[in-house]
């Protein structure tokens, strides 16, 4: 816990996505985000993890955390729930669990499409990778039996493959099938639509670092914390999701610069045997969590970069679409940045979002999120705010209109019991 020597009255909850040793608290002593959030009145408290995918430990330690800041900070004015990545899903999981808690919160570049989702969508690039590229190899996709050497697989599948047109045809097939983004680089500009070649070697990136290490090593992980695979691929058509994928036209230029038959590789996804879950994981999954669009009263300010290829821009479209669901949309607002990269947010683009919730909360009514006016105040906040949080290199502040694409297969509280 960090709080200023004059405090503003705000609790931030701040869910720290990368995992530490244990015994380590969940930030260093000189973490530029936190420190920037001190020195702007806010007092901050959280919880370190040990684990790749910590919600269940999160959601136990929530209520003890909040108690020892009221002991040592006082009752607060307002309690807000923030973070970024796995902490956005964890943000957006407290508010689930305990809106009681919580006068607002901020998740930030989160897979809110939910724990089933966002395993589910891994699982579908990697079969992909699986079936065409490594169909005789040792490669796991679930039930993965030693990490490392799964993972060190992985990369070498990748790599061989990107060294010829036709292997990165079908690297492009699978990070459609993903509504993976042909941006990586923050510091670059967004390649040009039509640019299929560099937006192929962008997808590269992603896969590169870190989502292999993501669908065949750290997944062995929550397959442990799950008690087994909680992932399936049961009755997924291949084809219907590339058809509504952001990148169908680079795959399709792509196959045919290597002199390869698309309709053949998406019968060849289609006859492949596929992969069932353990009903005891997808329970546990399900539990930590899925979405009910139930906000519980708590106004949520949910941002995301549209460049982002690990955490993408869809799952956005998916809690939006559950909290309609249920009527709470009135307490949902989601901005937008336009750059590559995962939650490379700037210090100046964070606090204005979190000026905007305050002002929700403090006035019940949310202030005008137009993209310009939040570019002017994220500049007024001066150069050593205009910082990418992470890296702290020198970046305008770019929020957007914009509207994110479905996620590919959605999986909240409507779709329980039906998979």
């Amino acid at each position: 816990m960090e709080a200023p020597s004059t405090w503003n009255g705000r609790l931030l909850l701040y869910s720290k996505p990368i995992p530490v040793e244990a015994g380590e608290p969940p930030w260093q002593a000189d973490d530029a985000l936190v420190s920037t959030l001190v020195r702007s009145g806010y007092a901050v408290a959280g919880s370190a993890n040990t684990i790749f995918w910590p919600l269940e430990r999160a959601f136990c330690d929530q209520p003890a955390l909040v108690d020892t800041a009221l002991d040592v900070l006082g009752t607060p004015e307002h309690t807000i729930g923030f973070g970024l990545s796995i902490g956005g899903i964890m943000t957006a999981g407290l508010v689930q669990r305990f809106p009681e808690l919580l006068s607002g919160a901020l998740p930030m570049c989160g897979n809110l499409a939910g724990a089933v989702a966002v395993h589910n969508r891994e699982l579908d690039m990697a079969f992909v990778v699986k079936t065409l590229l490594a169909p005789e190899s040792t490669l796991e996709i679930v039930r993965i039996t030693n990490p490392h050497a799964n993972f060190q697989a992985a990369m070498t599948v990748l790599r061989e493959a990107q060294g010829t047109p036709a292997g990165r045809a079908r690297l492009a097939l699978a990070a459609a099938i993903g509504n993976i983004p042909g941006w990586h680089d923050p510091a670059s500009a967004e390649p040009a639509p039509r640019d299929f070649e560099t937006r192929q070697r962008n997808q590269f990136a992603w896969f590169e670092e870190p989502g292999f290490l993501v669908f065949f090593l750290t997944r062995a992980q929550v397959e442990m914390q799950a008690g087994g695979n909680g992932s399936w691929n049961t009755g997924v058509d291949y084809a219907a999701l590339l058809a509504s994928s952001s990148n169908r036209e680079e795959v399709e230029a792509l196959y045919a610069s290597a002199g390869l038959d698309l309709a053949d590789d998406l019968v060849r996804l289609a006859a492949e045997p596929r992969v069932d879950a353990d009903p005891g994981a997808v329970d546990y999954l399900e539990r930590h969590i899925v979405f009910d669009g139930d906000l519980g009263g708590v106004p949520v300010l949910a941002a995301h970069t549209d460049g982002d290829g690990l955490v993408t821009p869809d799952n956005q479209h998916a809690y939006a679409d559950v909290v309609a669901s249920a009527g709470q949309q009135d307490l949902l607002r989601q901005l937008f940045v336009h750059r590559g990269g995962h939650c490379t947010f700037t210090v100046a683009e964070i606090l204005t979002a979190l000026d905007a919730l305050v002002h929700r909360i403090e006035h019940r009514a949310w202030p005008a999120l137009d993209p310009g006016g939040l570019n002017d105040a994220a500049r007024a906040l001066g150069p050593d705010a205009n910082v990418l949080a992470m890296g702290g290199k020198p970046t305008e502040a770019q929020f957007f209109a914009y509207e994110p694409r479905p996620f590919p297969r959605p999986y909240d509280i409507r779709h329980i019991g039906t998979r």
